[in-house]
């Protein structure tokens, strides 16, 4: 899961692969296209929409997204065209740029939309962002238990 300072979006998007896939034998990580935030908790604000919807994000610490996570994930999910771009960039050949997709096309195929980056907004901003990634992450989910069930 990428977005760009992995404090807000991706962060959210984590927590909620990682809670929908307990189950199922798969890493969830995310990571940021810029390195403003490394070392950094998720925003306050992820936290909060995260905790009371009974997922718990305030262990996981900001990174900078690097090339060998092309090489080290099967799927990378960015939240908006920025982050695609920048993860594209960070692509060696095409078969890593076949695993980068933009995760609200998971729920909206071929919309190319973009999950809207709530850090300068309020509260609201972070509950869409979250049924947002939810929609998504669910559909995802059910998509890998078709594969590995397949």
């Amino acid at each position: 899961m990428v977005c760009l300072g992995n404090i807000c979006r991706s962060p959210l998007a984590e927590g909620i692969m990682a809670d929908k896939c307990k189950s199922l034998p798969v890493d969830v990580d995310s990571a940021g296209t810029a390195a403003y935030h490394v070392g950094n908790a998720p925003d306050p604000r992820s936290q909060h929409i995260a905790r009371i919807n009974n997922i718990e994000i305030q262990e996981q610490k900001a990174r900078a997204l690097k090339s060998s996570d092309l090489n080290e994930f099967d799927a990378i999910y960015v939240m908006d065209k920025s982050n695609y771009e920048n993860t594209i960039k960070l692509a060696e050949n095409e078969a890593q740029k076949r695993k980068v997709y933009m995760i609200l096309n998971a729920s909206k195929p071929g919309s190319n939309e973009d999950v809207p980056d709530p850090y300068y907004g309020g509260d609201h901003g972070f509950k869409l962002v979250f049924d947002l990634l939810d929609e998504a992450c669910e559909i995802i989910k059910n998509q890998l238990e078709t594969e590995l069930n397949g």
